[in-house]
């Protein structure tokens, strides 16, 4: 049995119980546990139509569960006269349900949290991740999105910046190799960017196939993480670069700039230099500050603060760290790399090993493990 392919089912399966009458959080309840049972039973005995299977136990699993209820009035219209078991249309619910996910009820966290564990299949530890949050805080906020949910009818489709987020974490929790959702955001951020007139929406499809371009070359033989600036860009693939810049192109002449616009631009720009040296850095700098004037984010704030190392210098660089918060993520790893630049070794190699305590992957910590033995045999 095919996990991945089971994964792949979810979001359809909740799609038909939710259009047959079912509110989000009981859906989201029975599919799960039909996605148990399938596990238990699919070894010794496959369905023939593995999606019609699971439409049908979780379907008698919600069913069971509001009889079970107590609160029958009303609610029992919904599920008198079950469906008879038997194909079931083909039709992709994923990206009506990313709308449906972003309900006005919830906060964009609750809605983004619930999305990737509900139609992204994302685990709680891998979604806690992705919000750099505790475990138990992910599930605990989960849980009381369920709950605001439970008995609503998810007929009012939410925010569309709320999906775009979605599809964005869903993306970067793919590329980032726990669970590879990355080709799955990018066909359903093509959906959304081809039926929606909103150039935000292409920005964040020319983001995602700028950085999926750049996957091949991210990791060596070992499956060690290898940084932008020693990547082997004779790896990247030259047509999605072509086609993320076209998108791009095309967005940003409707002159409607947004978050993901600004960043495609400087994922445009790393693409387009031929080696790390020749990187258009002092452009790179000027999108950032349209970022920032757009997030008013610190993450962004750090990553302008080593592109201005780059394009003026390290020390320059420093200068614009300082007024950035230490207690950010990857703060010791940034301030590492342009310390060593202007020479300062032992610092740099002793904010390196701690960037890695602090590293929120195993890829990333043995990475910064690596880069402070390097410099301290420079000592």
């Amino acid at each position: 049995m095919n996990v991945e392919s089971l994964r792949r089912l979810v979001p359809a399966v909740i799609g038909v119980l939710v259009r047959r009458g079912a509110d989000f959080a009981s859906a989201e309840d029975a599919v799960q546990e039909a996605l148990i049972r399938a596990l238990d039973t699919w070894p010794d005995d496959p369905p023939r139509d593995e999606k019609a299977w699971l439409v049908t136990v979780a379907w008698r699993r919600f069913v069971d569960a509001v009889r079970a209820d107590g609160a029958r009035r009303g609610r029992e219209l919904v599920v008198e006269g079950e469906p008879h078991s038997g194909p079931v249309p083909a039709a992709d619910d994923s990206l009506w349900l990313y709308f449906l996910c972003a309900h006005p009820s919830l906060s964009p966290a609750a809605a983004t949290a619930l999305t990737l564990r509900a139609v992204g299949g994302l685990t709680t530890r891998q979604i806690a991740a992705a919000h750099l949050v505790p475990e138990t805080t992910m599930a605990q906020r989960i849980s009381r999105a369920k709950r605001s949910l439970t008995g609503v009818r998810l007929d009012t489709p939410g925010d569309p910046a709320t999906v775009l987020r979605v599809l964005y974490l869903v993306f970067n929790e793919g590329y980032g190799g726990g669970v590879d959702l990355a080709a799955e955001a990018i066909r359903l951020t093509r959906q959304l960017a081809a039926a929606a007139n909103d150039p935000e929406a292409s920005g964040l499809l020319a983001l995602m196939l700028l950085h999926h371009a750049r996957r091949a070359s991210r990791e060596d033989a070992s499956g060690r993480l290898v940084p932008l600036s020693r990547q082997d860009r004779n790896r990247w693939d030259t047509e999605l670069i072509a086609e993320g810049v076209t998108i791009l192109q095309r967005a940003l002449a409707r002159d409607r700039l947004g978050e993901y616009q600004a960043q495609a631009a400087i994922a445009a720009l790393h693409a387009d230099a031929p080696t790390a040296a020749e990187t258009d850095w002092a452009q790179i700098v000027e999108w950032y500050d349209e970022l920032l004037r757009l997030t008013k984010s610190p993450v962004v704030q750090l990553n302008r603060a080593v592109a201005v190392g780059e394009a003026d210098g390290a020390r320059a660089g420093l200068a614009a760290l300082d007024a950035v918060s230490a207690d950010l993520p990857r703060y010791d790893a940034a301030r590492a790399y342009l310390l060593e630049r202007v020479g300062e070794l032992k610092q740099a190699a002793d904010l390196y090993a701690a960037g890695a305590d602090a590293a929120t992957s195993e890829a990333e910590r043995d990475h910064l493990i690596r880069e402070a033995a390097r410099v301290r045999q420079m000592l």
